[in-house]
């Protein structure tokens, strides 16, 4: 109960942020999440174009006993874990492929740059450069998490 609650507080957070470069009026029309940080890549050169509509939506997985929330917005990207991991950046094609720019605030390098191996209507599978390697996540419709998540080890 306590991972649905911060699932969906998770959610919200990456919906209420502003977009002061989008030019655009109230945001109303467009979903507005906002990375507050940027991906890291070195320069406009490597960030990537707007992510699919299959890449779009909010993404979890349990890897290393923690909750991992992705969640897509257009082409900012944000990652959240359990343990407390906030990371901020982008998603898109990149040179063909589809890719994954990330930078946490407490330093944690385990999710930088992922590369999505495969997506469809509800699974996303990505391998992170360094040691974490591939994880698989399972689409969130609507805030609630998808069923046969293995939660029941995560604690409240």
């Amino acid at each position: 109960m306590a991972l649905a609650a911060g699932l969906a507080g998770t959610l919200a957070l990456t919906g209420c942020s502003s977009d002061s470069g989008s030019g655009s009026g109230d945001g109303s029309a467009s979903p507005g999440a906002s990375a507050s940080g940027t991906a890291g890549t070195g320069g406009d050169s490597a960030s990537p174009s707007t992510a699919t509509s299959k890449l779009e939506g909010s993404w979890v997985a349990t890897t290393g006993g923690k909750a991992v929330a992705l969640v897509i917005t257009g082409k900012q990207a944000g990652l959240f874990t359990t343990g407390g991991t906030v990371c901020t950046g982008t998603a898109g094609d990149e040179a063909g492929m589809r890719m994954i720019h990330l930078k946490c605030t407490d330093g944690n390098k385990d999710r930088t740059t992922g590369m999505v191996d495969s997506v469809n209507s509800t699974t996303l599978k990505v391998t992170w450069s360094g040691n974490l390697g591939k994880e698989s996540y399972t689409k969130a419709e609507g805030g609630q998490l998808p069923s046969g998540l293995p939660t029941a080890s995560l604690g409240s």
